[in-house]
């Protein structure tokens, strides 16, 4: 067993010329972390903050942080409102840019009324160009956007706007289709708008699945397979494929006998649901990044980006991966049901890619479904609904919930990928490995506490029975 000094870490922190000293495991996770901090600070948990040295430079909040003294304590800074540094170079005033969106959302929402959405409002484009300023990108985020372990959580929602926008332009999209430029930035906001605020459910969900299969199509070199309709179409479904989730899965919409269950016969209800928010967008000409395809060519992006979202319902996992399996070993990018196949699993894997990234910035993702998980147990207990036992807050923890997901459902399908692009192996099929032994080795601690609780209330009871 390794020492106190090796398993903890003790932090000082500067608090309005009050030192307070904060303790915490090794194995803690960076969001448990600046839980504490917000704590120690006084401001609510999901507050932003920055750390800093006695030198000024910043600190990663993170269970490998060097220890310090009450004479070098950090300065722990929450990050509120007007300010947000971009790069580690240069800050941004969005505060701005902050209040137009939400004048632009106000104005967008009293135009069209529709009984389709949330709130039987639709939201419908306006005709000047978007007020979200397009921020320059580094050479550095420009690279770091291509790569799987993108951290999707240093970025302002303008600021991920702006990243997918050169997405569609440095893969060519928007030269090759002629997509009008300030119409692709009408859309972009759309959706971002259609995106409701759920705890994983959200627009920077969106952005991190459509960055996976960004960074999927450069590290394949997809390009040199897929037509450049494919790559639209998967990065299209990426954008798209869960607008307007209500945080309630389709277990509980069928359960709960939904207007959207009723609406779609218990088949897909989310995922039918979702394309049709996509095409109603589509639909505005403002928003349409497709005017200029014809008939037929839209009837071809139509049917493919549908098919992708389709895929992404977990109760048709097994069909799509057996049928994949079957096709794999004798691939053929010339047969267009091979192509359609690879593509559903692509956007799947890039769906539930989560862990595929570092630590850091994989693990708040799983406390945000997990939160999303037991809003809905919750509803379903309250209402007489079946409660699925992986998402009661009674019986899941953070490593039983991962650890079998990781082993059945993430890794079966990431190695069948690598058959096909071996070049994944390194970049995130190992990383999935690591995090399923991280979370093994997390159970194991969890299983020894447990145990010892259970003998320390067994021996009181017998104490207990003594007397």
């Amino acid at each position: 067993m390794g020492s106190a000094s090796s398993s903890y870490r003790v932090i000082h922190l500067d608090v309005d010329g009050r030192i307070q000293k904060v303790v915490f495991s090794r194995f803690c996770s960076p969001y448990d972390i600046k839980e504490l901090f917000c704590t120690a600070l006084g401001v609510p948990r999901n507050t932003n903050l920055s750390l800093l040295d006695a030198s000024g430079a910043m600190v990663s909040i993170d269970p490998t942080m060097p220890h310090n003294t009450e004479r070098s304590p950090y300065r722990v800074l929450p990050i509120t409102g007007g300010q947000f540094a971009v790069e580690g170079m240069k800050v941004v005033e969005i505060e701005k840019c902050r209040n137009d969106i939400k004048k632009l959302r106000e104005e967008m929402a009293s135009r069209h009324n529709s009984d389709f959405l949330e709130d039987n409002k639709k939201l419908t484009p306006h005709r000047d160009v978007p007020s979200y300023p397009k921020y320059m990108l580094s050479q550095q985020t420009i690279d770091a956007l291509k790569k799987p372990y993108f951290d999707v959580w240093l970025w302002e929602a303008n600021e991920m706007l702006s990243c997918l926008e050169h997405m569609y332009h440095d893969l060519g999209l928007v030269k090759d289709f002629n997509i009008n430029p300030v119409t692709l930035k009408r859309w972009l906001l759309c959706i971002h708008d259609n995106y409701r605020n759920n705890a994983f459910h959200n627009f920077r969900h969106c952005f991190c699945v459509t960055q996976m299969m960004y960074s999927m199509i450069c590290l394949g070199s997809l390009q040199e397979k897929f037509t450049q309709v494919d790559i639209l179409i998967l990065m299209t479904a990426a954008v798209c494929h869960d607008l307007d989730h209500p945080g309630f899965n389709n277990t509980y919409q069928v359960n709960a006998r939904t207007e959207l269950a009723v609406r779609y016969n218990d088949i897909s209800p989310l995922e039918n649901h979702h394309c049709a928010v996509a095409f109603q967008i589509f639909s505005q000409s403002d928003c349409n990044i497709f005017s200029n395809f014809d008939s037929e060519a839209f009837k071809q992006i139509r049917q493919g980006t549908i098919t992708l979202i389709l895929a992404t319902d977990m109760a048709r996992h097994g069909e799509i991966l057996d049928s994949f399996k079957q096709k794999v070993n004798n691939f053929d990018y010339s047969d267009e049901e091979h192509v359609t196949c690879l593509k559903m699993v692509l956007i799947k894997c890039c769906d539930i890619s989560n862990e595929v990234r570092p630590m850091e910035v994989a693990e708040p993702w799983v406390d945000c479904l997990l939160e999303e998980y037991f809003m809905q147990s919750d509803k379903e207990k309250a209402e007489g609904l079946p409660v699925a036992p992986f998402m009661d807050r009674e019986k899941v923890t953070k490593p039983t919930a991962q650890i079998g997901f990781i082993k059945f459902v993430l890794l079966p399908m990431f190695e069948t990928v690598m058959k096909l692009f071996p070049q994944i192996e390194e970049a995130m099929v190992q990383p999935l490995r690591e995090s399923r032994d991280r979370y093994e080795e997390l159970k194991q601690i969890d299983d020894a506490m447990n145990e010892v609780q259970k003998k320390k209330s067994e021996n009181l009871t017998m104490g207990g029975k003594k007397k």
